[in-house]
């Protein structure tokens, strides 16, 4: 990829998207429900019969999940390099890049493949921290880091 660019997205997918899933694996558990079917769900988005396929549903869910992740992080590694602004505070954009995962994942995506249903106010707060610390402030971090180490070509 264009510039080494290819370092911090595989970095960033895979520091947020392991953080993401684990989180979602545990508030599967908690709430009494198996993880494999969990991923068989996220699966379930662009395959609608995975939910019936068993542990290659599952791992095809947990692929799903690391591609979703990497087409997010590519989004902001790729703007960051056109925006050098967005390399800058990562606090800062990592919470406004969690907000904007948050609004296209439970506002367009899902509602677009599923259908809408009101949120519990614990779920949405649950996906609002799970969106900015555990996905937008990661890739956000890593991408500040990847632009700040980088030399000038001379």
């Amino acid at each position: 990829m264009a510039n080494g660019l290819l370092k911090p997205i595989a970095l960033a997918t895979l520091v947020a998207g392991t953080l993401d899933i684990l989180a979602a694996a545990t508030l599967t558990l908690i709430y009494g429900r198996p993880v494999p079917g969990m991923l068989r769900a996220v699966a379930s988005g662009p395959f609608p019969g995975a939910s019936g396929w068993g542990a290659g549903g599952a791992a095809l869910g947990l692929l799903v999940h690391f591609t979703l992740m990497a087409i997010m992080v590519t989004v902001f590694v790729m703007a960051a390099r056109r925006r050098p602004t967005l390399r800058y505070n990562p606090l800062k954009w990592g919470v406004l890049y969690g907000l904007v995962t948050y609004v296209v994942m439970n506002l367009i995506v899902v509602p677009l493949r599923f259908g809408g249903f009101p949120p519990s106010p614990v779920s949405v707060a649950t996906q609002l921290f799970c969106h900015i610390v555990l996905v937008g402030l990661p890739i956000a971090w890593i991408t500040s880091r990847h632009f700040q180490t980088r030399q000038p070509a001379f």
